[in-house]
């Protein structure tokens, strides 16, 4: 009989530690059911691209006076536009002088 106790409480030992440890991972689980309406307040920010930077293809008045005076030409003025020159007139070190730009970007010297 008393055998038949010790199993009885081995087997009720066993059982009841058995039930706490299923007990203790059934609490850590969340089981649950949720409906949600849009993303939470989240947002994908938007890509970063550099704003193109948009330069003329031609060499214009300004650019052309503001190189001439760079160069040395006082009292310069546009004298003349074409399709492949800017010719720019002022006086210089030794009386008038004339520069003559290309008509592209960057306006190179084309002569002096």
């Amino acid at each position: 009989m008393t055998q038949f106790f010790a199993k009885a409480g081995l087997a009720a030992l066993i059982a009841f530690g058995a039930i706490s440890a299923t007990a203790s991972t059934a609490a850590a689980q969340d089981v649950g059911f949720g409906f949600y309406v849009g993303n939470g307040g989240y947002y994908q920010p938007r890509p970063y691209y550099p704003r193109p930077v948009y330069r003329p293809r031609v060499c214009s008045p300004g650019q052309a006076i503001e190189k001439a005076r760079w160069n040395g030409l006082r009292r310069a003025r546009v004298a003349q536009v074409g399709p492949r020159r800017v010719v720019v007139e002022g006086t210089g070190r030794y009386g008038w002088g004339r520069m003559v730009f290309a008509n592209v970007p960057g306006c190179p010297l084309i002569h002096r």
